[in-house]
């Protein structure tokens, strides 16, 4: 039962943990994009601002559907933890609290800044302010990213284990 939890737990965190971490990084810049607040398409693969708005809204889905998708990655996770007897150390505490932090960051922050990104779009001049707003939001993104990267190393390395993994 361990390794059908932790495997429940991993692909989880890689399917949804992963897609958000991608999705939320790339808002910004298409954000950007489809408010003119940025260049635009130059030909190289980049896309034009008449496709900026419709990357961006999907961007925005990805993340709200995959951060409700994602509250399997702790359940599964806690779960392992029971069945592993260690539900009270002090590296599972820690990626607990991340986690929580992490979950909080973008439900709380994250999203709620996506959609007012998008939502400016109405506005008379939606450029103006759109490029410091799409930075903040960059800033934050890259936290939530590095709270990620924290609980997966601390999930892998294990301080105090006596697995000797």
């Amino acid at each position: 039962m361990t390794k059908f939890l932790l495997s429940v737990h991993v692909l989880a965190a890689i399917l949804a943990v992963g897609s958000i971490t991608v999705a939320a990084s790339m808002f910004p810049r298409y954000a950007l994009l489809a408010l003119g607040g940025d260049g635009g398409g130059d030909g190289e693969g980049k896309p034009t601002d008449d496709r900026a708005p419709g990357i961006a809204a999907l961007l925005h889905r990805v993340c709200r559907a995959y951060a409700v998708a994602g509250v399997v990655v702790p359940a599964f996770g806690i779960a392992t933890a029971v069945q592993l007897d260690v539900l009270t150390d002090a590296w599972l505490i820690a990626s607990l609290i991340l986690t929580t932090i992490a979950a909080g960051l973008l439900a709380m922050v994250i999203l709620p800044r996506q959609r007012a990104l998008l939502d400016r779009a109405a506005l008379p001049d939606p450029a103006d302010g759109a490029r410091r707003a799409a930075a903040r939001l960059a800033m934050l993104t890259g936290i939530f990213n590095v709270l990620w990267a924290t609980v997966t190393v601390l999930m892998i390395v294990r301080p105090g284990s006596t697995t000797g993994a």
